[in-house]
């Protein structure tokens, strides 16, 4: 194992969910990503834990539910990592595992590669943020996202929680993302226009920018090829899969654009919105999808307050 991957990996398990010896971790991985599951539970051991790797297929879709066997399992560890390529994070089963109480953390689609760098920001600095972007969005009531590409999306916030995900998995249930940097929420409401720059979750970096238009709380339409293959995958999930389920503001200096959803949505200053289950982070649609989908230099206001301008992060 290189130095840079060693000190992330031992960053992961050590810092972040705060693992000791004796107690049970479960590491879930896709033969794809074998080689980042093997080093989590390698590091779990080597810090007194009772570590297991489970290796499983890969799902149809971000969001699809693991065998019963790993979801059974999940609910009786002390501590789940999920280096996987499709997200458990919005699955009925994770959901489960945080409310026995199991410490969770999900990587999904995190190469060896790429944690190790973006594992590497100022950990304060990065929670700092997080807790900053959280607060605003929790005590907001609406939230406007802008920018110089012709986006105007407006979401409902009141009665949601928003969540930090600043490494900070410790707490018995705790639950987040690695590699980490973002704050987010679950709106209620959201309805107008966003114009993607970035990336799109299960499509990758957009050739050129994507117009989703937004009506009632759902995406109901989306412009070009990319446009057409992110209503594909989600109207696949019946009306569910088109809801908004998510907004969220990157805070990760490490993180750069590449295409990989997992560290996109992480890059400092940017937005994302998602679309699919958002029960797992305090809405109330479950459905096998959830997919992200990147704006990199927009303007978003909280009740009026600027939190994001051109892509720099103000708190």
């Amino acid at each position: 194992m290189n130095h840079e991957l060693e000190r992330a990996v031992k960053t992961v398990v050590r810092d972040c969910l705060g693992v000791r010896a004796g107690e049970d971790v479960l590491v879930v991985c896709n033969p794809a990503t074998r080689e980042l599951g093997d080093a989590l539970r390698d590091e779990a051991e080597h810090a007194g834990a009772e570590a297991v790797l489970a290796v499983m297929t890969e799902r149809d879709s971000h969001a699809g539910e693991p065998p019963a066997t790993i979801a059974e399992s999940m609910i009786a560890a002390d501590v789940l990592l999920a280096p996987t390529v499709q997200s458990l994070s919005h699955t009925a089963a994770r959901k489960r595992a945080t409310e026995s109480g199991t410490r969770t953390a999900t990587l999904p689609g995190a190469t060896v590669e790429m944690l190790a760098r973006v594992m590497s920001d100022d950990m304060e600095k990065l929670r700092h943020r997080g807790h900053r972007v959280a607060e605003l969005l929790d005590r907001g009531t609406e939230a406007r996202l802008t920018c110089d590409h012709g986006s105007d999306l407006t979401l409902g916030l009141g009665g949601r929680r928003a969540i930090p995900d600043a490494g900070e998995l410790t707490a018995t249930g705790a639950f987040g993302n690695l590699p980490c940097g973002e704050g987010f929420i679950a709106p209620a409401t959201a309805e107008g226009v966003l114009v993607v720059d970035g990336s799109i979750a299960g499509v990758g970096r957009v050739a050129e920018p994507v117009k989703l238009t937004v009506e009632g709380g759902h995406l109901v339409d989306a412009t070009g090829e990319e446009g057409a293959k992110l209503m594909e995958l989600l109207t696949a999930h019946g009306p569910d899969g088109t809801n908004v389920a998510e907004l969220g503001i990157g805070t990760n200096e490490k993180a750069i654009l590449t295409g990989n959803i997992l560290e996109d949505e992480k890059i400092l200053g940017t937005a994302h919105v998602a679309f699919g289950a958002s029960a797992a982070i305090g809405g109330n649609v479950q459905v096998p999808v959830h997919l992200d989908v990147v704006s990199l230099r927009p303007e978003v206001t909280v009740d009026g307050t600027p939190l994001v301008l051109e892509g720099r992060l103000l708190v």
